[in-house]
């Protein structure tokens, strides 16, 4: 089998920080439908609403925001009869709660179903608590479910989806976009990029960086990204007195990013479990930073335990402990050479294990084999 039809469904038109569903929607080689529109998806990729009738319509939004219901049969149908109309081979849901919304209307279609799970849709106490019932009907009529980190795995199973369905394959990096850079003349500058929420606390990054900051004043941070936490981070560099050396850029393209890793030294990420259960999958952003040759400061969490190996490539502290992390930044501001041998190890092994096009070879061929069962 060479071309199929493949209906990728994921909950946002654009979001800068899923550069993950972006790779399959550009890279998977298929005929491609993209749908998308919240856990349900509800807009075709020319931004047409799937139900069409005025009673359809009011049907839809009486049980959704009157009852409140997760299963709407007018909205299932819908979703079934543009799947048959457009004679998808096999659908792709990105997220687990998409995965749980679209089973009833796949197996209405009698068209095979692989959901990718990618974070917070295997943690997140109140998602899963949300989507549970849902969870399980899903994981009995889709062909295969995808984890990206083995953390993820052992939760997928604790919520009930058959091991033998489960397949790990974590994200994966182009090293053409990020090739390995030349840090042997860089300066003790430090980068984070991400969104500003619990599970990525960017206020313990800028606590660590203030111990790096006090032995060394010429150190310096860039903080990529924007979000919740943005105003708390603020706080904190004001009231740490870091205004002259920490840079909150915002959110930048790819292309711009990668400009700013050739001036950098170290990557840092304090990624950790927040109190509602949200955990990381596998950082498209410690691969990125990885396969550039960078040294890496992280956590003990989730797939960067196997995307980082503990102090051969990088260096990785349990989670919470800023003392940790910024020891292991002051030891990489002392030591450049140091960092050129943590970055050189880490990129050859991004390179080895997360190679974009090896990741989307075996999400094709997961694909294919769902079509095959069918």
């Amino acid at each position: 089998m060479d071309m199929f039809n493949l209906c990728i469904i994921k909950p946002n038109k654009n979001a800068f920080s899923e550069t993950f569903i972006q790779e399959h929607i550009d890279r998977i080689k298929a005929n491609k439908k993209v749908l998308y529109g919240g856990a349900f998806p509800l807009y075709d990729d020319d931004g047409k609403f799937l139900i069409r009738s005025k009673i359809g319509l009011l049907s839809y939004f009486i049980q959704k925001r009157i009852f409140k219901k997760q299963e709407i049969n007018v909205r299932t149908k819908a979703l079934a009869r543009y799947l048959k109309l457009n004679n998808i081979d096999v659908v792709l849901a990105e997220y687990g709660m998409v995965g749980a919304m679209v089973a009833a209307a796949c197996k209405h279609a009698g068209i095979p179903l692989v959901v990718h799970f990618h974070g917070a849709d295997a943690h997140h106490n109140k998602t899963i608590s949300t989507y549970k019932k849902l969870y399980k009907k899903a994981f009995s009529y889709s062909s295969a479910i995808i984890a990206v980190s083995n953390d993820m795995v052992e939760a997928l199973k604790g919520l009930g989806a058959p091991a033998k369905k489960i397949v790990l394959n974590p994200y994966g990096v182009d090293a053409a976009k990020f090739p390995q850079i030349d840090i042997s003349q860089s300066g003790p500058d430090f980068l984070t990029i991400g969104r500003f929420v619990e599970k990525k606390s960017p206020v313990s990054t800028v606590r660590a960086f203030k111990k790096v900051h006090e032995k060394h004043p010429e150190a310096r941070l860039w903080m990529v990204g924007t979000g919740a936490l943005y105003e708390d981070v603020k706080a904190t560099i004001e009231r740490l007195n870091l205004n002259d050396q920490v840079t909150l850029t915002g959110v930048l393209t790819s292309g711009d990013i990668h400009k700013l890793m050739k001036k950098m030294r170290c990557y840092v990420q304090h990624s950790v479990t927040a109190a509602d259960g949200d955990m990381e999958g596998t950082p498209n952003t410690i691969l990125e930073a990885g396969s550039s040759g960078l040294a890496i400061v992280s956590t003990q969490h989730a797939g960067i335990r196997e995307a980082v190996i503990n102090g051969e490539t990088g260096y990785l502290v349990p989670e919470h402990d800023i003392d940790g992390m910024a020891t292991y930044m002051i030891k990489i501001a002392e030591d450049v050479q140091l960092a050129v041998e943590l970055g050189a190890k880490e990129a050859a092994h991004i390179r080895k294990n997360y190679d974009i096009h090896d990741r989307i070879d075996i999400l094709t061929n997961i694909l294919k084999q769902a079509i095959k069962k069918d």
